[in-house]
């Protein structure tokens, strides 16, 4: 039987994303091949759990969810995190994915609501892009840039257009927590009337950088 290596599976308010607000259950697996900077999920690089994919469903079963996300880590460095996605898609759950564009998205399960991130320069994993997992996306797909200063803004405004961006799904631009004012952030958004949704992280509003929220 298929086994995932889990860090942690709670229930909380998606702090981000097109859900922003609305109760989700959260499966977070182990491990990461990035190191971003501003990694707030340290915790979940070493350690979990090895679990079937049947005893993680259950469990999230148990909070009767109409919401699942699936996140890190980095979940796809898991294989058998696409037979987890398919699982949870079967029982009707609207399941979304957040990955870091650094893992092959070919093979996701169509029905899930992929979350990916392209890292700017000041993530300091740039050059982890897989620039091809562009095509990929999905019309209710969401593609984020998390940003850290303007010359990440300026980078994430040129990648816009490169690869005309706002034409393959939504775009998030979020500024970095504690470091990029976002009232800074929005208002270089409104100056270049960017199609893009700015979003803050509203968990970390509410219970700061606290574990398992």
């Amino acid at each position: 039987m298929a086994q995932c290596r889990i860090t942690e599976i709670f229930y909380s308010l998606q702090g981000e994303t097109r859900t922003v607000g609305l109760p989700t259950v959260f499966v977070r697996l182990t491990g990461c091949p990035l190191r971003c900077g501003y990694c707030d999920t340290e915790y979940a690089f070493h350690g979990g759990e090895k679990r079937n994919i049947s005893d993680i469903v259950a469990e999230v079963q148990n909070y009767n969810p109409r919401y699942v996300t699936v996140t890190g880590g980095e979940p796809l460095a898991q294989q058998s995190c696409h037979e987890l996605l398919s699982a949870l898609c079967d029982l009707d759950y609207e399941v979304s994915l957040e990955t870091s564009g650094a893992m092959d998205l070919s093979s996701v399960d169509p029905r899930v609501v992929t979350v990916m991130d392209l890292k700017t320069p000041a993530s300091g994993e740039e050059s982890k892009n897989k620039y091809n997992n562009i095509q990929h996306l999905k019309a209710n797909d969401q593609l984020k840039f998390v940003i850290c200063d303007r010359n990440d803004y300026d980078w994430a405004c040129q990648k816009l257009t490169e690869y005309d961006l706002p034409t393959r799904c939504e775009i998030l631009f979020s500024p970095i927590h504690g470091e990029l004012k976002p009232a800074d952030l929005a208002d270089w958004i409104i100056e270049d009337n960017l199609p893009v949704r700015m979003q803050i992280q509203i968990h970390k509003y509410l219970w700061g950088d606290e574990q398992g929220r």
